[in-house]
C-alpha cells in the first residue's frame, strides 16, 4: 500500500488529494479538497488567467492541509507527490508546481510531473470496483478538449507517449465543452453554461429545432463544433423576431444538447467499432451531462460494446487532484519521477506538443 498526494492548479480549480494504491493496483481516494473559482470568474463570462493565478496562491496551502487532514496522514507517510505541470494556464500551473517542488524537496520525496489529460484518463480508475475490459475507447470531453484514445494497456503499462500514441480523433476547432458554453452565453445563461443547458433541456423536444452535425462522414474520427454556435445564434434571432424564444427555450436547449451528444456518440461508436473495443469510457467535465450518460447507457450494446459504459463519479469529472494523484501513482511504478536537485529543472508548460 502506497500513499500519493496530488496537486492540480491548471485552470480555475485549486485541488489537493491523497490516494492509496493498494497491493493489487487499485486506487482508493482517501481525500479530495477543492476550491472552485467558478463564482469568481462568472461575472467575466469565463476564466481570467491573472485572477485564477492569484486565487491559487491564496488557496493552495489550505487545500493541501485539508487533504492531509481528511486522509489522516502526516506528510512523511507519503510515497511521492504528483502535480499537474502541463498543459494549462501557465501562471496557474506555476503555483501548483512551485508548491509541489518545495514540499517534495523539504520532505525528500519523489515528485511526479503529470500531464493534465493523463489525469483525466486515470480518473476512470478512481475507486473502480470492476475489472475494465480492454481495449477501451476513452473519450476525454471537456471545455478545452474533445479527444478519442484507444487504451490497450492498463495505466501501469502506458508508454511514456501514451497520449500521442493512442490518439485516434480530436476536435478541429471548438471542444464540446466550449460548444455548450458558447451557445449558453448566446441564450444568456451564466458561466459555465453546460450545466444550465442540461437543466433547461429537461422536458424539451430534442428534435424540435434543426441544428447541424458537422463531419458526419465515416472516414474521420475528428469533431467540429464551431458551426453550432452560428446556427444557434441564427435560431435565437429567428425566435426573438417571432416572440417565441422564452416559450421555446427548453426545446432549443434540448436540440443543442442533442446535436452535441449526437456528434460525440457517432464518433465514439465508430472509433470503438474500428478498433475492436470492448468497453467505452467518457471522462472530463462533459461526462457529467445527463443526456450523454443516458444515451450511451441505452445504445452501447447495439454497437458491440459488451461492458457497461464507464464514467467517473461526478466529483471526478471536473478538474480535481485525485485523478492527478492516480496518474502519478501509475507513472511512479514505472520510475518516471524526479527528486533532489532535479526538482530545480521542472517547469510549467502551457502548451506541450502532445
Amino acid at each position: 500500500m502506497s500513499l500519493f498526494l496530488g496537486i492540480e492548479t491548471s485552470c480555475d480549480e485549486c485541488s489537493a488529494s491523497v490516494v492509496c494504491k493498494t497491493a493489487h493496483g487499485a486506487i482508493e481516494v482517501l481525500s479530495v479538497a477543492t476550491f472552485s473559482q467558478i463564482h469568481i470568474h462568472r461575472p467575466y463570462g469565463g476564466v481570467v488567467p491573472e485572477i485564477a493565478s492569484r486565487n491559487h496562491l491564496e488557496s493552495i496551502n489550505p487545500m493541501i492541509d485539508q487533504a492531509l487532514q481528511e486522509a489522516r496522514i502526516q506528510p512523511s507517510a507519503l510515497e511521492a507527490i504528483a502535480v499537474t505541470n502541463r498543459p494549462g494556464l501557465v501562471g496557474a500551473l506555476l503555483v501548483g508546481v512551485s508548491a509541489a517542488k518545495a514540499m517534495a524537496y523539504a520532505l525528500g520525496k519523489p515528485l511526479i510531473p503529470v500531464h493534465h489529460l493523463e489525469g483525466h484518463a486515470a480518473s476512470v480508475f478512481l475507486d473502480q470496483k470492476h475489472e475494465i475490459q480492454l481495449p477501451l475507447l476513452l473519450a476525454i470531453v471537456s471545455g478545452g478538449h474533445t479527444n478519442l484514445y484507444v487504451m490497450r494497456e492498463t495505466p501501469d503499462h502506458w508508454p511514456k507517449d501514451f497520449l500521442q500514441r493512442s490518439l485516434i480523433g480530436r476536435s478541429r476547432d471548438d471542444a464540446a465543452g466550449e460548444a455548450f458554453d458558447k451557445t449558453a452565453k448566446i441564450l444568456g445563461f451564466p458561466y459555465p453554461g453546460g450545466e444550465w443547458i442540461d437543466k433547461k433541456a429537461r422536458g424539451g423536444d430534442p428534435s424540435a429545432i434543426p441544428l447541424p452535425r458537422a463531419l458526419p462522414q465515416k472516414n474521420t474520427l475528428d469533431f467540429s463544433f464551431s458551426g453550432l454556435k452560428t446556427a444557434v445564434a441564427l435560431q435565437v434571432e429567428k425566435l426573438k423576431k417571432a416572440g417565441t424564444l422564452e416559450q421555446k427555450i427548453s426545446d432549443l436547449c434540448a436540440s443543442i444538447q442533442e446535436a452535441i451528444v449526437d456528434a460525440l456518440l457517432t464518433k465514439i461508436f465508430l472509433g470503438a467499432r474500428e478498433n475492436g473495443c470492448k468497453s467505452v469510457a467518457i471522462v472530463g467535465g462533459v461526462a457529467a451531462n445527463s443526456r450523454l450518460r443516458e444515451r450511451l447507457s441505452l445504445e452501447h450494446r447495439a454497437h458491440g460494446i459488451t461492458q457497461e459504459p464507464l464514467f467517473p463519479k461526478l466529483a471526478y469529472c471536473t478538474d480535481n487532484a485525485a485523478m492527478i494523484a492516480a496518474a502519478g501513482a501509475f507513472r511512479f511504478s514505472q520510475g518516471h519521477w524526479i527528486r533532489g536537485t532535479e526538482l530545480l529543472t521542472l517547469n510549467a508548460v502551457a502548451n506541450p506538443n502532445h
